[in-house]
């Protein structure tokens, strides 16, 4: 009973925690959209992982919710190829109507918007907004050259169309060119212009995207498109949908803890930070084991920025060299090579850095004051190594036998004949040894030590 008396102290915050999180949980059950709502999914600037994951969950809660509509406002200068065909998969997957709708005034829906905008159910563009400009684009370490091949009539005249293109950039626009033909035969959109914005990177503005059958509608705000989507009939995996949307509530589906946090993750800035902080963490664990914290921050900051590394698009040649140079830099740290290694290290972190991630969206690249600032400031902590390790050269010898050289000590014993050699007894500090000298002193002299020989001392008189 007494035992029972003092363990409810501890255990009542553990109870009024879990009935919080019980009651926090029910409420953001109960506090969803009601069914048949039109859910609003927002991608905003350039298209990476966290957007991906972001649609694909959005499209997935609102088939759970029974919503009647899913609709995507967009506004994007493009993105990464993976992320951009996982949203694509999602909405052709969906059991719910999925409209694209590019807005407000002056959005663009360019790159990977444009095969969002043609896989969607519906596509509708605000006045004077924008899409295309599809053709992918990838920077990289050059194409090797390859033996020459036969060739086709249709790639003979792709290489006078792209006389400088790439094999391996030739295949890129081929494949996209297929991927938004086939999206626009299953949408019943222009097929022709499809392929001349991959091939080509051409652009329209909305009123020309209406006339050439690019987009479906243009709405001025939500409420015009939800106006013009309703009564429209859909065809839904084999089932005619009509849209129901009148008096409709909607639904904005924000982006969550979940998506903000892969956001911050995936920003190839935070992933070199990440990764720097992980090594230095390391080697302060090294000069001091059993201080914990930075190798545990270390170990921390690595596994994120290796999750991050592996969602984003990583050329290996970058990533090698960004490997090689920390490898020299923290070698540096532990056997000083006077800098031969760390500036070695910080030209190959440098480098790697630039080439790291392989894209040309201006989002997913490393930034050129990211990289100068770590290079400083890895450059600072070598520097810092080299003047320690110079001064530890010079500094006087302060452990083993060798800090004796050159102490005084006091004469015990006068000096005697042994075996040819003048010897006697010295304290040097709390010890007293055997010792032999050349010159002659008197019990209670000074002497100052000139070698040590196993265990005797080599000593001579010393006037101090």
């Amino acid at each position: 009973m007494t035992q029972n008396r003092y363990q409810l102290p501890f255990l009542l915050p553990f109870l009024v925690t879990l009935i919080l999180i019980t009651y926090v949980a029910s409420a953001a059950q109960t506090s969803g959209p009601a069914p048949g709502a039109i859910w609003v999914l927002e991608i905003e600037g350039a298209i990476g992982p966290a957007t991906s994951d972001y649609i694909i969950r959005g499209i997935d809660k609102a088939e759970k919710s029974a919503a009647n509509l899913v609709v995507i406002k967009m506004n994007t200068p493009g993105g990464l190829d993976n992320s951009m065909r996982d949203i694509i998969q999602a909405i052709l997957s969906s059991e719910v109507p999925v409209a694209s709708f590019v807005t407000p005034k002056g959005a663009r829906a360019a790159s990977a918007g444009t095969y969002i905008l043609y896989a969607s159910h519906f596509a509708a563009m605000a006045p004077a907004t924008s899409l295309g400009a599809a053709t992918p684009v990838q920077l990289g370490a050059p194409a090797m050259p390859s033996a020459p091949v036969p060739r086709t009539d249709d790639e003979e005249s792709e290489d006078e169309q792209y006389p400088e293109s790439t094999t391996m950039e030739r295949k890129m626009v081929n494949d996209a060119a297929a991927y938004i033909r086939g999206l626009a035969e299953l949408r019943g959109r222009n097929i022709e212009w499809a392929e001349e914005a991959v091939r080509q990177g051409s652009s329209l503005t909305a009123v020309e995207a209406l006339e050439s059958n690019v987009i479906d509608l243009m709405a001025d705000n939500m409420a015009d498109l939800i106006t013009q989507l309703d009564g429209q009939n859909i065809l839904i995996k084999g089932n005619e949908i009509e849209l129901t949307l009148d008096d409709k509530d909607f639904f904005i589906h924000a982006p969550d803890w979940r998506t903000k946090i892969l956001a911050t993750l995936t920003n190839p800035n935070l992933v070199l930070v990440l990764g720097m902080i992980g090594i230095y963490g390391i080697i302060l664990e090294f000069y001091n084991p059993g201080s914990m914290v930075p190798g545990i921050v270390g170990v921390i900051c690595l596994i994120l920025a290796g999750y991050s590394l592996q969602l984003l698009p990583v050329n290996y040649a970058g990533l090698a060299l960004l490997t090689l140079g920390i490898i020299l830099m923290v070698a540096e740290a532990m056997v000083p090579s006077f800098g031969v290694m760390g500036i070695g290290g910080i030209t190959a972190f440098s480098i790697g850095a630039l080439m790291l991630f392989d894209t040309e969206i201006e989002a997913f690249q490393i930034g050129l004051p990211v990289i100068g600032a770590t290079a400083v400031i890895s450059a600072l902590i070598i520097f810092a190594t080299i003047s320690i390790a110079l001064k530890m050269r010079k500094k006087k010898v302060t452990t083993g036998i060798e800090i004796m050289i050159g102490q005084l000590g006091e004469a015990l014993t006068g000096l005697s004949s042994e075996r040819g050699e003048k010897v006697c007894q010295v304290r040097v500090g709390a010890e007293i040894w055997r010792a032999k000298s050349t010159n002659e002193f008197s019990k209670g002299d000074s002497v100052r030590v000139l070698s040590v020989e196993g265990l005797m001392l080599r000593v001579e008189k010393s006037e101090d």
